[in-house]
Parts: C-alpha cells; structure tokens; sequence
C-alpha cells in the first residue's frame, strides 16, 4: 500500500511503498478514507536529531477516518463496513484518567510505551491504518468523512479547551481567539454555538481575519504590535473573559496575557517552538487569571463532536489533497497558505 513516511530527520515528507498492516488479536484494520495534516507533524518533523523521539520511518497522520476492512481476534462491537473517526491519544485504557475517557492523559502510555497514529504508531495518511482498539473508534453514520475526520484533533482540542472555561462565558464578556487557522476557525463555531459571549478573532493578515468572520467572529483586529490595545478598545475594562491562543509563540502569548481579564481563563493551544511562557504573578498577570496548556480531548467529547457534526452545527473548511499530493499539503501548511484544514483522501 502507499503511505506518506517521514523517512530522515531535516527531510520532507515522502510517499512511499509499505507493507499493508493485517490485525493481530484486539486490532481493527481500517480502509483510509480520509486523514488530516496538522502543525502537530510539523512541529515533531522539525526536531533536530538529537531530539527526535520516534523510530524512523514514521508514518504520519494523527486524524483518521475510514471503513472498518477487517477486525483480529477477539474485537467484538464494531463491525466490517462501518463508518468510524479515529480517537487519537491513545491510552492503556485503565488507569485513572483513561477511566474517565481522558485517554489523552493516560498516567501509563510513556511508559508502556503507547503512542498515538503518526505520533509513534503508524498513522493514517495511508490506504490501510490499524487501530490498536475498538474503543478508539467513533462511528459516524453517512456523515462525510472528509468533512468529518479534522473533528478528531482541530475539533476535539479546541471543544475540550472550552468546556473547561464554559462556567466564565457569561452574556456581555468576551472570548479572544488568537489564529483562526484549522483549530481556531473551528473554536470560533464552537463559542458561538456553546456560549453567549462575544468573539474577538486575531490573525496576520485581512484574508484571513474576513474568513474569521465569516465563520462567526464578531470583532476580528491584526495580530501585531498594536493588537493587545486594539482588543482592549473593544472590550474595554472587563477584558477578555476566555483566550484560546492557537499559535503559542512568545508574541501571541504575550498578547493572550496583555488581553485578559480579572477571574479569566488563558488557554495556550498552539504547540509554537516549544519555548514560549506566560508570565504571571501579583502585578504581572490579571488577578485570580489561570494559565493551562491542555492536550486534545476525551473520547466522550469526540461523541459529542460527532453528535453536533450531525445536527449541522460545524462547518470545517477543508482542502482536499490525493495521497500521492500530501508532500504539497505540507508545504502549503508551513507556508501558512491553506484555508482551514488540508485533509489527504487516499
């Protein structure tokens, strides 16, 4: 079968021929329908060597969405021909926070050694994906699955971020979206349907603040040196109530911290370079303001994704790209020049 590898540290990406994968006992195979590209990959494919923590050649794609081909020993619940998403953190399924469907924060997976599709497993830009579980498959009916599969990351990450904060998304406050890129674009649909709070978008250039708005924001202002003034000029004092900072490099952090408010929540998404930090302290940061990082999302929330994607309430932009086209999608993802999210259909 085909699959897209990142084969050597520095390189790109590149499709190559592999073996195609058959289940073992508790495995489910599944036919590749559709597999989203994320800054996820991009952020692990630029580590140095030295730093790299998975064997190569890894194949890539943590979302995935396919038809169940065939199942191992032992699967029961699902069967041949159904419609399923990937849940991607997978975990021991155990321990206490799997328990409770936070697989995403598995206290046992480093050390089991237990890694997500394209994060450590084979992933699923390929024709052909195995599941370690049945567990970590939601069916999705005649939902499109291409339409479908960027709610099990750019979904299911910003939904689980604001969940957390819904309790401070009063009628009157503000909510600041900061990148309405594959996740932002999607947080943006998600406030305004789960809240009543106002939307202020951020983003680099107007073509991408007129796609902000056209997904719901209510206020969208430039993501520059002056963009910390010009949200507060439109929330005045109350500041923000909720920041979703999509992009997590030092500057969009800094500006996260300089737009909250008193009692607020600053919610850092964006994986940036993996250095950035908030500063807080009394006479630095709001008062009683709380700064989180979160990880992806719960299988239940991805349920209740899927259940929403039913009622029509999301509409994801998506840029299809064939298989053998993938290297390109992730040129145009490191450009910063795709709309929404590019999703690979083998």
């Amino acid at each position: 079968m085909k699959a897209l590898q990142y084969v050597a540290v520095g390189s790109e990406p590149e499709v190559r021929e592999v073996s195609t994968p058959e289940p073992g006992p508790g495995q489910v195979l599944l036919a590749v329908t559709a597999a989203g590209v994320c800054h996820s990959d991009d952020f692990v494919m630029s580590m140095p060597a030295d730093a790299f923590p998975f064997p190569l050649p890894l194949t890539l794609g943590h979302e995935g969405a396919g038809t169940v081909a065939a199942v191992g020993a032992g699967v029961r619940g699902i069967e041949v021909g159904t419609n399923v998403v990937v849940y991607g953190p997978w975990g021991c399924g155990v321990c206490w926070f799997c328990a409770q469907g936070l697989e995403n924060y598995c206290s046992r997976a480093a050390e089991l050694g237990i890694f997500p599709p394209g994060l450590g497993a084979p992933g699923a830009i390929a024709e052909y994906l195995i599941v370690d579980s049945p567990r970590h498959l939601v069916p999705i009916g005649d939902l499109d699955p291409v339409a479908t599969v960027p709610l099990t990351d750019a979904g299911l990450t910003p939904y689980h971020a604001i969940k957390r904060s819904l309790g401070k998304l009063r009628p009157g406050s503000w909510a600041v979206v900061i990148g309405s890129g594959g996740l932002g674009h999607v947080a943006i649909q998600l406030l305004r349907h789960l809240s009543s709070a106002r939307v202020v978008a951020l983003d680099v250039s107007d073509e991408k603040l007129e796609f902000a708005k056209s997904v719901g924001a209510h206020e969208a202002v430039l993501s520059n040196a002056q963009a910390a003034e010009q949200v507060r000029k439109i929330t005045g004092p109350l500041g923000a109530s909720l920041v979703l900072d999509f992009v997590g490099y030092q500057p969009t952090v800094d500006i996260a911290m300089a737009v909250a408010g008193v009692d607020s929540d600053v919610t850092i998404v964006g994986l940036g370079d993996g250095k950035s930090a908030a500063r807080v302290g009394f006479g630095i940061s709001p008062y009683e303001a709380a700064v989180s990082a979160p990880y992806w999302g719960s299988r239940a929330e991805l349920i209740e994704l899927v259940d929403l994607a039913h009622e029509g309430i999301l509409d994801i932009a998506v840029e299809r790209f064939s298989l053998d086209d993938a290297p390109e999608a992730y040129r145009r993802l490191a450009a910063g020049t795709l709309r929404g999210r590019a999703v690979i259909v083998p």
